[in-house]
């Protein structure tokens, strides 16, 4: 026998849009449908799965500005070195053209390495959005849900007047916690891995 969903579960106390009763379409042909919001940048925030890979890819950047700190002071040296010699010398053409392939290969390099940061970390939330727009979409057609809106759930800040700005300028002005599936989805998210499987499958 088939155990049931996670989500649905979860979803057993979830009153969705119940702050106006709803009639059924054979007694009310234009009854507005059911919605839902979601706090996207909450869950990108709090998701331990997701932190931990951004901790990651942060921690390899770290490690890339040191690598590179350490290689302009070996160019730094052997700039050094052309003082010592006679300009005009062979051996002094030499060492200018080893500085100069130094620093260009340096450059390149980290250049490289920067933007396979960069690919991973888009890849990343590439990946994990697609993830939590499938929980999204399971739990929208499990209730029956027509549309699922973004908000930001961002509180404000007098003492950091950009947050003030943001909250003044947001589509949600009041939210019921009732159709919010922010923490459903959260939680979701961290009983699922990115590429492992459908969603669908591993919810079941």
């Amino acid at each position: 026998m088939r155990r049931p969903s996670v989500l649905i579960l979860m979803l057993g106390t979830l009153a969705i849009g119940m702050a106006v009763p709803l009639r059924c379409p054979a007694e009310s042909p234009t009854a507005a449908g059911r919605f839902a919001i979601i706090d996207v940048a909450y869950i990108f925030k709090n998701a331990a799965s997701i932190k931990a890979e951004v901790a990651a890819i942060e921690q390899q950047m770290a490690g890339l500005q040191r690598y590179g700190k350490a290689k302009q002071q070996e160019m730094l040296e052997e700039a050094k070195a052309i003082q010592a010699l006679k300009p005009g010398s062979i051996e002094y053409a030499r060492q200018e053209e080893k500085v100069a392939e130094l620093e260009s290969s340096l450059k390149l390099e980290v250049f490289r390495r920067r933007k396979s940061l960069a690919d991973a970390e888009a890849s990343l939330y590439f990946a994990n959005y697609q993830k939590m727009h499938q929980i999204i979409a399971q739990l929208a057609q499990y209730n029956n849900i027509d549309l699922v809106l973004r908000y930001d759930g961002e509180g404000m800040d007098i003492d950091k007047p950009d947050t003030v700005l943001r909250s003044v300028m947001k589509n949600v002005v009041y939210r019921s916690d009732a159709i919010d599936l922010t923490q459903i989805v959260l939680a979701a998210m961290e009983k699922t891995q990115v590429a492992a499987k459908p969603v669908a499958n591993a919810l079941h």
